[in-house]
Order: structure tokens, then C-alpha cells, then sequence
């Protein structure tokens, strides 16, 4: 199996190589805050946990650290920092195979 990855600290430049579609559908996969560029030069911390890519004007939904919700189109945003810790890193049964073989009494 592949070594696990965690997409934490990853910074995509959106354009050729990396679609933002692309880039929206991993941080609503992302188990951590990312932080969302936006078109204005804001930025928005939280969690991406809603999006819709297949409506006249798709969206992306975060709810930031108070709570409150946000809803972006993706024409607002820029590109999106996965800047919090990934909170499902490691937690993936070949980790945990590992970590149970290192704690084994010799």
C-alpha cells in the first residue's frame, strides 16, 4: 500500500496544474481548517462542510471558529491553504499496524 499522506501545510497555486474545483473537493475531504482565499485578498479560516459544484453558480460552505456560516462562490475564491492540523492523520489502519508493532514488548 501507498505511504499516507496528509494534504496539512499544503498551499496549491490554482491554475493549470491544480483546478480549484479539484482543490475544493479535498479540503471538503480535508479533516482539519483550512484557510480560503478570497478573489479580495481576505482570507477565511474554518471548516469546509458543504459544496456544490453542479448548480448555476457552484458554492462552497465553511463554518468559521465562532460557528457561524459561511457560503462562498467559487468565483470568490482563490485558492484554499490547508493550514489547520489534520486531524485523521495517521489513523489509517496501516498506521495503526505500525504503531501497534513499535509498542510490542520485545
Amino acid at each position: 500500500m501507498p505511504e499516507e499522506r496528509s494534504l496539512e501545510g499544503w498551499a496549491p497555486g490554482v491554475g493549470d496544474e491544480v483546478k480549484l474545483a479539484e482543490v475544493i473537493d479535498l479540503a471538503f475531504d480535508y479533516r482539519g481548517d483550512v484557510t480560503v482565499v478570497l478573489t479580495d485578498g481576505r482570507d477565511l479560516i474554518g471548516y469546509v462542510y458543504n459544496r456544490d459544484r453542479d448548480v448555476t453558480e457552484p458554492y462552497l460552505q465553511v463554518f468559521d471558529p465562532s460557528g457561524a456560516s459561511h457560503t462562498l462562490r467559487y468565483t470568490e475564491i482563490r485558492t484554499i491553504r490547508f493550514t489547520g492540523r489534520d486531524t485523521a492523520a495517521g489513523t489509517s489502519y496501516e498506521a495503526w499496524l505500525r504503531r501497534k508493532e513499535e509498542t510490542r514488548p520485545a
